[in-house]
């Protein structure tokens, strides 16, 4: 079964469920109009049904290569690459001021999420590009924006993000990369990165690194670091792409999946560089363009759930077994069991969906008027988005996989690949488990303000449903009052307990929003939209009440055991 765009799925998500109409109302995005809207999608889904999907297959199969210190992609990923750069894709959220678009970050998720179902290998590269557009659009000086930001919009150059090194992962302050001034106020920077996502290609002119390095004055830990921009070849005066700069791809990881996407050791030997915001004050800006990336990711999560619900919805259509209850005609997607499943899938799907985008929404609205409420609410949001996307990519992956059978464990019939891809991505960008401690931790620092706002909205929203779907209203609105109580729990523990809680504490949150937007739809549109809420909420919010459980046990039952029993 070949990619679909979901393109109905998102409209009726920004009509009816997820209130973009707010963010076309503001000056800022007010050329969103429904007729735009409309556009957009339709020429990234065209784009993506016939030009990456076709790719998925190849990238696995084909991967990239190093061959004499040269990055050799997968066949056809170039001229993919043009056609997202040529129709301005890589810059849609970016200021026009710098060659971008200057659209909702909106209707970049609904892009990125059709990218990621179609060619997830791909699809990293123009990712990273946009969170270096939005680092530097916030923290660069003018002259290093005019430099960079106009190829990087147009596509002639990419960005990567360079911060993991063999000894410092998510202890970003263990770096050890070096940065001496030059005499011409750049910078000499020294070291080794690992893991760089896209680190190096054949068909951009260019590949600009942010790389998170210490001057010699830089404090021990995070707060001594900076941020540099350090591209492989050094711009000329008329700023286009001039000498080979001092660094090199050492090799490339050998993965479990993503194939077609190289992740690259990358070592710098006093290459130039410049700095990109205040000395010392780098992690912020990396965290710009990792915040911007954290909801990308989660994107990815959802998107490949997409393409494995696709390719698992036509395997089932299609496998004859036995004899089926509806038409007899045998094809196992008539099996309740199969149905269950394919039904569950597509419920989680248009759940995280539909968490995606309110939370791109909050972030839209947070640009365009400056609101602290709409700020808080992004932040609270981008964790889940992550962490709860990636968790569903799997989880619908490995389900798409089940669907197949004996088939599912047999390369050639695609199923594993999904898995197989979207693994990493509970990993990367933060591991899930971060993203729930940063739930708890840094995003409760308000007391639960900005979550209490949010289950508010659940809990009316629910109140209004009443009349018209009585049960199903109850449902959400018990589990938002359940999730209320457990919150007002946290915000008075210690940190090790919350932390103890975190991961059981965002899904159960997830699930309950995802209820929510459920439940909304419901109340938009009768018929599929009805009983596909009736799914999701009867069959799987209901995991909040074990959930909400785990995430007020605290953390001494854990700490009962020690190293060596965990190791008896």
């Amino acid at each position: 079964m070949p990619y679909r765009a979901p393109l109905r799925d998102f409209t009726f998500l920004l009509d009816h469920v997820v209130a973009f109409d707010q963010v076309r109302q503001t000056d800022r995005f007010s050329e969103a109009t429904p007729e735009t809207t409309k556009a957009i999608l339709t020429e990234a889904g065209k784009l993506c049904e016939e030009v990456l999907a076709p790719l998925q297959r190849v990238g696995d199969q084909h991967p990239a290569r190093l061959e004499n210190g040269v990055v050799c992609t997968s066949p056809g990923f170039g001229a993919a690459f043009a056609a997202i750069a040529d129709g301005g894709w890589l810059g849609m959220t970016a200021d026009p001021e710098y060659g971008g678009l200057g659209l909702p970050q909106t209707l970049a998720t609904a892009v990125n999420d059709m990218m990621s179902a179609a060619c997830l290998s791909l699809q990293l590269a123009p990712l990273m590009t946009q969170g270096q557009i939005e680092a530097l659009e916030h923290h660069a000086d003018d002259t290093l924006k005019a430099r960079f930001l106009p190829k990087l919009n147009s596509g002639e150059w990419c960005g990567t993000m360079n911060l993991t090194e063999p000894q410092a992962g998510s202890d970003v302050g263990a770096l050890r990369t070096k940065a001496e001034p030059n005499a011409d106020g750049s910078y000499a920077i020294s070291g080794q990165k690992i893991y760089i996502s896209w680190g190096d290609n054949d068909f951009t002119d260019n590949v600009c690194h942010l790389v998170l390095a210490r001057l010699p004055d830089g404090a021990p830990g995070t707060r001594g670091i900076s941020l540099f921009m350090v591209p492989k070849f050094i711009p000329d005066a008329d700023g286009n792409s001039g000498a080979r700069n001092g660094l090199r791809v050492v090799s490339l990881e050998h993965k479990l999946g993503l194939h077609g996407s190289p992740t690259v050791v990358m070592e710098y030997d006093r290459a130039t560089g410049w700095l990109v915001g205040a000395p010392h004050q780098g992690m912020a800006a990396m965290f710009t363009m990792m915040n911007n990336a954290r909801v990308g990711v989660g994107v990815q999560g959802i998107g490949v759930a997409e393409g494995a619900y696709q390719h698992a919805l036509g395997f089932a259509r299609d496998r004859k077994q036995g004899k089926t209850p509806v038409t007899g005609s045998g094809a196992i997607v008539e099996h309740a069991d199969v149905r269950r499943a394919l039904s569950v899938m597509k419920a989680e799907i248009f759940a995280m969906r539909a968490i995606a985008l309110a939370n791109s929404v909050a972030i839209d609205m947070a640009r365009a008027t400056g609101s602290d409420e709409w700020t808080a609410r992004a932040a609270l949001l981008t964790p889940i988005t992550k962490a709860h996307g990636t968790d569903i990519g799997c989880e619908v992956a490995s389900a798409g996989m089940q669907v197949h059978g004996g088939m599912g464990f047999i390369e050639e019939t695609g199923a594993a690949q999904y898995l197989r891809d979207v693994r990493v991505t509970t990993i990367y960008e933060g591991t899930n488990g971060i993203q729930a401690m940063d739930l708890v931790g840094r995003k409760m620092m308000d007391s639960g303000e900005a979550a209490f706002r949010m289950l508010q909205d659940v809990e009316d929203c629910a109140e209004s449903a009443r009349a018209l779907l009585p049960d199903l209203a109850e449902n959400v609105w018990q589990a938002a009052e359940s999730l209320r109580e457990a919150t007002e729990w946290l915000v008075a523990q210690d940190m090790q307990d919350r932390f103890a809680g975190a991961t059981a504490y965002l899904r159960a949150f997830a699930r309950i929003l995802g209820a929510h937007y459920h439940l909304k739809a419901a109340m938009a549109e009768d018929g599929p939209r009805r009983a596909l809420a009736r799914i999701f909420i009867t069959r799987v919010l209901p995991e909040h009440i074990g959930l909400l459980a785990q995430a007020r046990a605290g953390a001494s039952a854990l700490y009962a055991l020690s190293d060596e029993d965990l190791a008896a």
